[in-house]
């Protein structure tokens, strides 16, 4: 009975995570579709955190490379690592952004962190260092492009931005990665394992597109 209940109970968890995930791609999909503005103002740190929250998931590019890392740690040895490796190194790249260092393009980087990420996700897993190096890259250039959008605004909102940001790349990050853990210690893998690669792929297109309008 137990062990019935406590299936049922990671059943229900994984779509809660499921829905969490798919109402974010959608509210990003809608987002980039209408277009927000690259700089916000900011007038206090209630706006500055709201803005840190939406930031990684209103740009449907930087949203795939967050939830594609943590279906890549997933099942895998240090995966927490790695996920941790890639929310710490966004908020190193906006403290770099914050001391005026120069890191170019990088918007074409996050596009092709994404068509990374999409194609590992339908191959077979590398050395966890190998994922952990990756993911600290991506995060540290999304995190320098998330510091773009806040110039000119005051410490206190902008510590409120940095705190909204890491909540929601850790808070996607994990559920994207428990989804993963989900799916490998579940007997169904032959079904989902085609689902990733079909989420891979998807990724790998939504990368070429922001890299074409990055070149373009």
């Amino acid at each position: 009975m137990l062990k019935i209940g406590l299936s049922g109970f990671s059943s229900k968890l994984q779509h809660r995570h499921l829905g969490a995930i798919a109402s974010l791609i959608l509210i990003s999909l809608l987002c980039s579709w209408n277009g927000l503005p690259s700089h916000h103002a900011i007038s206090n740190c209630w706006e500055g955190f709201l803005w840190g929250m939406a930031d990684p998931v209103i740009g449907l590019n930087r949203l795939a490379s967050i939830v594609a890392i943590g279906l890549l740690s997933a099942g895998v040895v240090r995966g927490t690592l790695i996920a941790t490796s890639f929310v710490l190194a966004a908020v190193l790249g906006m403290v770099i952004h914050l001391f005026q260092l120069n890191l170019p393009s990088t918007e074409i980087a996050i596009a092709v962190s994404s068509i990374i990420f999409g194609v590992m996700l339908a191959l077979p897993r590398p050395n966890w260092l190998i994922l952990a190096l990756l993911g600290a890259i991506a995060g540290l250039v999304q995190g320098y492009d998330n510091g773009q959008s806040i110039i000119g605004t005051g410490v206190i909102s902008l510590l409120a931005y940095i705190l909204g940001v890491t909540l929601t790349q850790y808070a996607v990050v994990m559920s994207a990665k428990e989804i993963g853990n989900t799916i490998t210690r579940a007997n169904i893998n032959k079904i989902l394992s085609k689902v990733i690669i079909v989420v891979g792929f998807a990724f790998c297109a939504i990368g070429i597109v922001f890299l074409q309008s990055s070149i373009g």
